[in-house]
């Protein structure tokens, strides 16, 4: 197989990432695997959205390992979606995902924008609103920081059958609330949020100390992507469905994954997966 579709050097650009980058990525493969294998049959036409997409592969700071990045797991997926939709803000990492994706020999249409995901969305919404309600839609939203904003997710949500796996920052989060309650202005955690309700979170917690800040946070999102229509929308301390991921040096927490679907069957797959880490091992559940 070319080297361009494998976890090897290639000559190409990768993004730098963390040894916990793994976690998160092998949650990703194997919903995608569940995925795959449950409704290739029911749906013909199968969509993977990708916003944040990178350069397709990752290396590994301190051991120089390579991982597949996310547009990569999904495009070599053993059930291959028929549809995939990549933006990338970066047109140096764009030129290189496109170069890997075109090593690809698969039948799938690859659409690769550059551009902010946030503008960019319209574009891939529009393409998604064509296909009538002919396709099933899965968008995984992986920020680095606090640059996704609300109104791309309620964008997509706007697609009928749009399913979404997001990487919360719980940490980025942490690290910008205070100075933003501070701020007069618009704020980059309102539009992260979509507005300014966080503020009366924090503005209680400050006074009182008497609940978890962030857990608070959490739940506020999760709340908002209910009124989106996410009836099934997982991130469950008490059923194990919200992975957190740490910083493996510091034990300190850096992001939550959160899955949305309008469809009980999405979170039974999310489940199951989500159940095991990525060792296998049955996973403990943490506040």
């Amino acid at each position: 197989m070319n080297n361009y579709l494998l976890p090897v050097e290639d000559g190409l650009p990768m993004r730098k990432a963390g040894p916990w980058a793994r976690e998160k990525l092998d949650y990703l493969a194997r919903y995608i695997a569940v995925f795959g294998v449950s409704m290739r049959g029911k749906w013909p036409v199968r969509n993977y959205v990708d916003l944040l997409a990178g350069p397709g592969k990752n290396r590994v700071q301190g051991s120089g390992q390579v991982l597949l990045g996310s547009p990569l797991l999904a495009l070599m997926a053993r059930y291959p979606f028929t549809g995939y939709y990549f933006v990338e803000l970066k047109r140096a990492n764009a030129d290189a995902l496109r170069q890997r994706c075109e090593a690809w020999r698969g039948p799938a249409n690859v659409c690769i924008q550059v551009g902010d995901c946030n503008k960019a969305v319209d574009q891939v919404v529009a393409e998604l609103a064509r296909q009538g309600n002919r396709s099933l839609n899965l968008a995984f939203l992986d920020p680095e920081g606090l640059e996704l904003e609300w109104e791309t997710v309620r964008k997509l949500a706007s697609v009928r059958r749009m399913d979404l796996i997001i990487n919360y920052p719980q940490n980025g989060v942490a690290r910008s609330v205070r100075k933003a309650f501070l701020s007069n202005g618009e704020t980059t955690l309102d539009r992260f949020f979509g507005d300014a309700g966080w503020r009366a979170i924090y503005d209680e917690w400050r006074r009182t100390r008497r609940f978890s800040l962030q857990r608070r946070l959490i739940d506020l999102y999760r709340d908002r992507l209910g009124a989106l229509g996410y009836v099934e929308v997982q991130g469950s301390d008490e059923l194990g469905d919200e992975p957190l991921v740490r910083n493996a040096r510091r034990n300190a927490p850096l992001y939550r994954l959160l899955f949305a679907s309008k469809h009980p069957l999405g979170s039974t797959f999310w489940h199951e997966v989500t159940a095991r880490d990525v060792h296998g091992q049955r996973r403990l559940f943490e506040r």
